[in-house]
C-alpha cells in the first residue's frame, strides 16, 4: 500500500510547484521576463527598498531589457510613462532601446522624454555609462537637439532649473544650433558666455530685471527661478494665482507659512484649484499623493483646503470600478510594508510608505462597493470593521495605523476558508514577501488556500497587486489569477477589466502590449 501521507489525494485543480524562493527564503513563483520587467518598471524608482538595493534594481532592468522583444520594452516604457506616471526605469527603458534599437528608440524618445526632469534623467542614464554604451553617441545627441530645438526660449528658460545635470550642462554636452539671434543669445547667457544683450529673450531680461530690482512686477517664469530669495505676502499671492495644479498642492504650506491664505479670496481660488476634475487629471499624481498632503495639512490649513484635499482624492479614483458580486480586499500591514513606496534616499525619502498606499487601495475599493469586506493582514488577520460610508482618506488613515508584525499572505483566505466564505473577486494588496506561512504540501500556502476557496467559489478570481520592484509572485498567473505591479490609477482599470472577464492568459504582460501599442500609434 503507498504511503497516504506522501500520495494523498487531492480534490481539484494540480497546485503548481512553487519553484524558486522570494526575498525572505520562503517558496514563491518565479514571475516571466516580462512580468519581472513590468513590475520593476511600475514600482521602482532606481532606490533601494525593504528587501532589495537600487543597485539590483538596475541590474534586473539590463538583464531583463535583454530578454524581451524591442517592441515590447519600447510599450513598457510609454505605458510605465504615460499610464503609470513613473520617472526613472521609463527613461532607463529608453537608453536601453538607444543601444539594442536605435531606429525604435529615435520614436519613443519624445512620447516618454517628455518634460525637462525626464531629460536630465536620461541623458545622466547615458553619460554614467551603464547601458553599455562608451559615449554619448550621435543618435541621442540628435534626440536632445531636436527636443531643446522644439521648446520655446520661456520653455528652455524653465527647463534651467534643476541640477545633475543641469541645462547648462546638457546644452554643452550636445551642441545645439541656435536657429535665431534669440537663442544664440539665450544660449550664451545660459552658459555664461559673451552674448548680444539686444537679442536676449523677454523671459530672460524680464527675470534679470526683477533680480536688479529694476522691475517690481514678478516675470513669467518657473517660480522656483523667483523663490530662492526674500518674498513679500503680495508676490506668494501672484505666484498662488498662477501656479499649476501639481505645484499648488506640493507647497500649500509654503504658501500657508507666508500668509498667502489670510486671504479668503485666494482661499476658495486654491480649493477651486485643488478639486478641479480636468486639473487633477491632467497633472497625473498618483492617488497617495494626496492622501499624503491631506494628511501633512495638519489643522493650521484652513478647512476649506483640507476639504478641497479630500474632494480631490475621491476625484482621483473616480475611475475604481463598482464590481458584481462579492468583493474582499486585503491589505498587507506586515513590516516591510513600512518601508517608503519610492525607495530609501536618505533624507529625500519619500514620507509615504507602502502600507498607505495599500491602505489607500482597500479605502477607494470599499468606498465604490459599499459592501465589500476588507480583511487586513500580517501574521495574521487584523480585525478592524470600517463604515464605507466614512470618506477614504479617514478609512485608509485607520487602516495604515495598524501595528507591524510578521508576512502570511495566505491568513485571509486562511480565514475566509475557516468560516466557509463566498466571495467573487479577492484582491491582494502587498509586497509579496511572504514569510511566516505554514510549510506543508506543494506550492506556496497563498495556492494551497486560494484552490480550497475555488472549490467552494469555482468562477472566483484572484488579483495580486504588488507595490514593490519583485521577480516573485506567492500565486502564479493563469486564467483566474491576475498579478500587477504599480500604484497609480492605472491599476484600478485593470482590475475593472480583469474582474468582467475580459483578460486572459498573460493578463498583464498583453495589457501592456495592447495599452502600449495604442499610445505608439496616437502619437
Amino acid at each position: 500500500m503507498p504511503n497516504l501521507d506522501l500520495f494523498k489525494s487531492f480534490v481539484g485543480r494540480l497546485i503548481p510547484q512553487a519553484n524558486t524562493m522570494n526575498a525572505t527564503g520562503a517558496p514563491a513563483y518565479g514571475l516571466s521576463p516580462k512580468a519581472q520587467l513590468a513590475q520593476i518598471a511600475m514600482t521602482g524608482c532606481m532606490n533601494g527598498t525593504f528587501y532589495a538595493q537600487a543597485q539590483d534594481q538596475l541590474k534586473s532592468v539590463l538583464k531583463l531589457s535583454q530578454e524581451v522583444d524591442p517592441q515590447w520594452l519600447a510599450h513598457l516604457a510609454l505605458v510605465a510613462r504615460k499610464k503609470g506616471h513613473m520617472k526613472d526605469v521609463p527613461a532607463l527603458l529608453v537608453a536601453c532601446l538607444a543601444v539594442r534599437d536605435t531606429a525604435l528608440a529615435e520614436r519613443l524618445f519624445p512620447q516618454v522624454i517628455d518634460n525637462p526632469r525626464m531629460l536630465r534623467t536620461f541623458v545622466q542614464i547615458l553619460r554614467s555609462g551603464a547601458t553599455g554604451r562608451k559615449s554619448f553617441g550621435s543618435a541621442p545627441r540628435r534626440w536632445v537637439r531636436q527636443w531643446l530645438e522644439n521648446r520655446s526660449l520661456g520653455q528652455l528658460l524653465n527647463a534651467s532649473v534643476g541640477n545633475q545635470p543641469s541645462l547648462a550642462d546638457i546644452v554643452k554636452m550636445v551642441h545645439p544650433k541656435p536657429t535665431s539671434p534669440e537663442r544664440e543669445a539665450f544660449y550664451g547667457w545660459l552658459l555664461g558666455k559673451a552674448y548680444r544683450s539686444e537679442h536676449l529673450p523677454g523671459c530672460v531680461q524680464s527675470l534679470l530685471d526683477w533680480r536688479e530690482g529694476a522691475s517690481g512686477e514678478l516675470p513669467e517664469t518657473a517660480f522656483d527661478l523667483l523663490t530662492d530669495r526674500e518674498l513679500p505676502t503680495s508676490a506668494w499671492a501672484s505666484i498662488a494665482r498662477r501656479a499649476g495644479w501639481q505645484w499648488t498642492r506640493m507647497n500649500l504650506a509654503t504658501l500657508q507659512r507666508h500668509g498667502v491664505f489670510e486671504d479668503q479670496v485666494m482661499v476658495e481660488l486654491v480649493a477651486a484649484r485643488l478639486r478641479d476634475p480636468d486639473l487633477i487629471a491632467k497633472a497625473r499624481v498618483f492617488p497617495y499623493q494626496l492622501l499624503i498632503a491631506w494628511l501633512s495639512a495638519g489643522c493650521d490649513l484652513p478647512l476649506a483646503l483640507q476639504d478641497a484635499l479630500q474632494d480631490a482624492l475621491e476625484i482621483s479614483v473616480q475611475n475604481v470600478p463598482s464590481f458584481e458580486g462579492r468583493v474582499v480586499v486585503c491589505p498587507d500591514a506586515s513590516g516591510s510594508m513600512h518601508c517608503s513606496v519610492t525607495g530609501k534616499r536618505g533624507r529625500a525619502s519619500s514620507a509615504v510608505r507602502c502600507l498607505d498606499v495599500s491602505a489607500l487601495i482597500a479605502a477607494a475599493v470599499l468606498r465604490r462597493n459599499p459592501s465589500a469586506r476588507v480583511i487586513p493582514f500580517k501574521e495574521d488577520v487584523v480585525d478592524l470593521v470600517l463604515n464605507p460610508r466614512d470618506s477614504i482618506a479617514t478609512n485608509a488613515q485607520r487602516l495604515a495605523s495598524i501595528p507591524f508584525g510578521g508576512t502570511d499572505c495566505s491568513a485571509p483566505l486562511r480565514a475566509l476558508n475557516r468560516e466557509s466564505a463566498r466571495a467573487d473577486l479577492v484582491i491582494f494588496v502587498s509586497d509579496n514577501e511572504s514569510w511566516m506561512d505554514p510549510k506543508r504540501g506543494v506550492g506556496t500556502a497563498t495556492m494551497q488556500e486560494w484552490e480550497l476557496f475555488r472549490k467552494r467559489n469555482p468562477q472566483a478570481r484572484l488579483a495580486c497587486i504588488d507595490l514593490t520592484p519583485n521577480k516573485t509572485s506567492q500565486t502564479t498567473s493563469r486564467e483566474d489569477i491576475l498579478n500587477i505591479g504599480g500604484f497609480s490609477d492605472q491599476v484600478f482599470d485593470l482590475l475593472g477589466e480583469f474582474a468582467a472577464g475580459r483578460m486572459q492568459g498573460d493578463h498583464w504582460e498583453r495589457s501592456i502590449e495592447i495599452e502600449g501599442t495604442r499610445l505608439m500609434t496616437a502619437a
